[in-house]
């Protein structure tokens, strides 16, 4: 096999090579944009469950102070 042949399949392997690696950064650019809007949705979440707690819990203290003291 000819030189100039040897490196015209190298350097098809290479771009290949190269194609996939920025194929794959483009897929986890993308899987990493999905988990930060998952990550921002789920920490909104938990501030709402959080308020809601909060909320729960004040009643359940004003009902226990209204409790006669035993």
């Amino acid at each position: 096999m000819g030189y100039s042949l040897r490196m015209d399949k190298e350097l098809a392997s290479l771009e290949q090579k190269v194609q996939q690696a920025a194929e794959l950064c483009q897929r986890l650019r993308r899987e990493n944009l999905n988990l930060r809007q998952e990550l921002a949705s789920a920490q909104q979440q938990v501030k709402l469950l959080q308020t809601r707690f909060d909320a729960a819990k004040d009643r359940l203290n004003a009902v226990i102070d209204k409790l006669p003291a035993a």
